[in-house]
């Protein structure tokens, strides 16, 4: 498996009809990179102190296959699927823990996937740059291979 991120759903992240709101995977997604990243041993806020640049997420895209609802636990997966000097594509999946026990499926259960492409920016003037060679270094090592253990 990916790496994973475990998660459990709470009032906050639910609609009125009591589902997971939408918009609200792809927070469970920005925390899921957020700790592949530091898994990796990539701290942003280290990294922006130390280079003077940042992250931000300049396009998404995203399938919706079943809904999530209050309490449920579930898993947000990373994987690297393209390393370019000044982005990432990142490959994410929401799966949910509760309806493979629910289900007795033999896997979590898929409920939303998508990728994410992340671009490196200069801090104070929001421009792109290259990616540190510290990250580029670090992620070139997993290329083709981003399974991280699940650790909870």
């Amino acid at each position: 498996m990916s790496y994973a991120f475990p998660i459990r759903v709470y009032w906050e992240d639910t609609d009125a009809g009591g589902i997971v709101f939408y918009a609200n995977y792809l927070k469970f997604m920005e925390r899921g990179r957020t700790e592949w990243l530091r898994s990796l041993g990539v701290e942003q806020r280290k990294l922006r102190e130390e280079t003077g640049g940042q992250f931000v997420v300049s396009e998404t895209q995203l399938k919706y296959h079943r809904p999530s609802r209050l309490d449920d636990e579930l898993l947000v997966t990373a994987d690297l699927q393209q390393l370019g000097t000044a982005s990432l594509i990142i490959g994410q999946r929401v799966l949910s823990k509760t309806e493979q026990e629910q289900t007795g499926a033999s896997a979590p259960v898929l409920l939303c996937e998508g990728t994410i492409r992340i671009g490196w920016v200069d801090a104070a003037t929001l421009r792109p740059a290259r990616i540190p060679k510290q990250v580029t270094g670090t992620l070139e090592r997993y290329s083709g291979s981003m399974t991280q253990p699940f650790k909870p």
